[in-house]
Formats: structure tokens, sequence, C-alpha cells
């Protein structure tokens, strides 16, 4: 997989080798060349000194031969106009942008080419709601602009859903059940998987369908 990722601070480069160690190609567009000076030697993947958010520069890159763009800089607008430009001008099928300021989350959606936002404090937020927080519905990531999230909800005793098959819940079209947990043990889901209290159950759900699943996992 070729990715490009927007911005070589502490996050586009942590992005950078992880892929990198994946056997991933990867190449940073990053702006400052100074920057790129000091720890170029430190990863070995492709270096391009431009301004991501130039047409021109992302042409010269070769973002049209890329599977995945990473809008990583410090600044929400920039990350915007990269994927904006990543999706319109360069047909790119993936486009992951940070969000930096949680109050602009509502901006990173796909009419701004946006297929997944990433919040940092939203997520920390939601992983500590995730690892408290048994009998109600957490939201832990959004995807495709916003219109689908990945939940999580640990059942409850008084869940509705314990003791009930999958094929028996009755999950809307526009959601799906994608993995339980199950005292550490990971349970691909499938018709005849039986819930139990104490499920750690992950769905994913359409912005329509998330009250009917809360109303079958949660009960209220």
């Amino acid at each position: 997989m070729k990715v490009a990722i927007a911005g070589a601070g502490s996050v586009g480069t942590a992005i950078a080798s992880d892929l990198h160690a994946g056997g991933h190609d990867v190449l940073i567009i990053e702006q400052d060349p100074d920057l790129v000076a000091r720890i170029r030697s430190d990863l070995d993947i492709t270096w391009v000194v431009a301004d991501a958010c130039e047409v021109s520069s992302l042409d010269a890159a070769g973002l049209s031969t890329v599977d995945v763009v990473v809008a990583a800089t410090g600044d929400d607008e920039d990350n915007l106009v990269v994927s904006l430009l990543a999706k319109q001008e360069f047909a790119v099928p993936r486009v992951v942008a940070r969000v930096n300021h949680p109050k602009n989350q509502w901006l990173f959606t796909e009419s701004w080419g946006v297929d997944v936002s990433v919040s940092t404090p939203q997520l920390l937020t939601a992983l500590v709601e995730e690892a408290v927080s048994v009998g109600s519905l957490v939201r832990l990531l959004r995807f495709e602009g916003g219109n689908a999230h990945l939940v999580e909800v640990t059942l409850a005793d008084d869940s509705p859903a314990a003791g009930i098959t999958l094929a028996d819940l009755g999950v809307p079209r526009d959601a799906t059940v994608v993995a339980v947990v199950r005292a550490d043990r990971l349970i691909v889901p499938r018709g005849d998987t039986r819930l139990a209290a104490g499920d750690e159950v992950l769905a994913l759900v359409t912005s329509d369908a998330e009250d009917a699943v809360r109303q079958l996992l949660v009960g209220h």
C-alpha cells in the first residue's frame, strides 16, 4: 500500500514509522526544509519538501498514485485543504484526517473529502468511557463523513440482548455487529452467536440506526 502523509510533526512521523515498519510505501510531504533535514536520516522513506496545500506540490509528489492520504498537520485548516484536494483533484481512495481542535470536528466530513477523522481528545474520552461504562453505548470512531460510527457496548446484566442470538436480535439493516469480546477472547459474530452479560459488543452503525442499536443492546 502506498501512503502519503502531510506533515512531519510527531504525529506524522510516528504514523510513517509504523507504516514503513509494516512494509508499506510511505512518503511525507513537509514544507519546512530545516525540519526535514533534521529528521530524514532517522526514517528511510520518501521525503518531499513542499506545501501540501498546493495542487502543484501534490501532483509533483505523485498523489494520484497513492492509496491513502493522511492529513496529519497541526493545523485543522491545512488538514481540510489537503483532504479536499486529495479527494477531488487526485481521487485518492481513502483520506484520513487529524482533528486538532474538537470544536472543528463538524467540518471533517465527506464534503471536505474526509473518509475518516481522528480527534485525539474525543478518542481518549471514548476510551475512558469504554473502560468504565457498562450498559451504555460509546462511540469509538467515526467513518464516512460522520454517517457511520464504530460503537461499543459492554452488556449489563439487565441488557435485553443477554441470552439472545444475533439472528434473533433483529439488528437493523444499517448496522452490523463486527466483533464480540468475551473474557479477553475475540468471537467472530455469526447468526448463532449468543450474547451474554459482560460481553463487549462492537458494532458499525449509521447515524439513523444508532438509536435502534442502543435499544437492542442497552434497552434505554
